[in-house]
């Protein structure tokens, strides 16, 4: 499944967002922490230089509490950077941020000029919510569907920090193909683009692997089928999702699948590791190289073509 979901709105975000980064003192990035790798946006790095930025695990109520731990490690090696996990249901925990942040730069005065702060994340990541505690007022709308700010805002907050807000935005490509996955699982992507089909495969198969206990005892199982589709039939049996020859509803059983792991009924389940996360970097690495190599390739046939022209 190629996910290419590229509003014109968030077009506009990204420039935005690189004409902003020079003038703020810190960065907010508010990830997923179910997802953490899959939920950053890689353009930050090349944009914040030296900028100091927490990134907040969000969501970490939903989220395996040990791996949790393991991603905030796994970030905070990098410098300047400093993990928090984070639980909207915690608003004073959210607000304790605004004492956070200044630490985050101890050599600065903040007593005449405010903390300027630039806070991102893409969408449905809870963003909104988490500006909302910070200011202890609504001021953003807030909705399960993703892309419901679309436009720059500025926020006072206590502790002489202006918080520069940005519409969540995904980036043009989804790569490797299962950060798309994982953010289609999460509910970052609008389920009007989605294969639901093939979304619902790919967490029944990530379950199937990594916690078929869930699967067992969320949906009665007594055993593991072999394959997704014999779970997909065997839930659609139990949940009364069936077609004409005894075929389970797909569209129907993919949707169970996803409500029961966006709620959290199924429990608290990440579904990345920094050590599979890095596996696949590596073989990312290996398909970019490639695809370089075709393209010069390619070029190079082009030019001898010319010449002999």
């Amino acid at each position: 499944m190629a996910i290419n979901w590229y509003p014109g709105h968030m077009h506009k975000a990204r420039k935005e967002i690189r004409e902003a980064m020079p003038q703020v003192d810190l960065i907010i990035e508010v990830l997923d922490a179910r997802i953490p790798f899959s939920s950053e946006n890689p353009l930050v790095p090349a944009l914040r230089k030296d900028t100091p930025c927490i990134k907040i695990l969000n969501k970490a109520d939903l989220a395996d509490p040990e791996l949790t731990q393991r991603w905030k490690q796994a970030l905070e090696k990098e410098q300047g950077i400093k993990a928090i996990p984070m639980s909207q249901h915690e608003p004073n925990k959210v607000r304790e941020l605004l004492q956070i942040c200044p630490q985050m730069l101890p050599h600065r005065n903040f007593e005449g000029t405010p903390l300027r702060a630039l806070i991102l994340g893409i969408p449905n990541v809870g963003k909104s919510t988490t500006i909302n505690n910070l200011a202890n007022r609504i001021i953003a709308k807030t909705g399960n569907e993703p892309a419901v700010t679309k436009s720059q805002q500025r926020i006072k907050l206590s502790n002489n920090i202006v918080l520069h807000d940005t519409p969540g935005f995904l980036w043009p490509k989804l790569e490797p193909e299962e950060c798309g996955y994982r953010l289609a699982v999460t509910g970052a992507i609008k389920n009007t683009v989605l294969e639901f089909e093939d979304v619902g495969m790919f967490l029944v198969e990530y379950l199937m692997d990594a916690h078929p206990e869930v699967l067992k005892q969320r949906y009665n199982l007594s055993e593991i089928p072999a394959s997704s589709i014999e779970i997909f039939d065997e839930i659609g049996r139990r949940r009364g999702c069936m077609r004409k020859g005894g075929f389970a509803d797909t569209h129907k059983v993919a949707e169970i699948l996803l409500n029961d792991y966006r709620s959290g009924a199924m429990g608290r389940i990440t579904l990345e590791t920094p050590e599979m996360i890095e596996e696949q970097k590596i073989r990312m690495e290996a398909i970019i190289a490639e695809r370089e190599a075709k393209q010069k390739e390619k070029g190079e046939r082009k030019k001898k073509k010319k010449s002999k022209a």
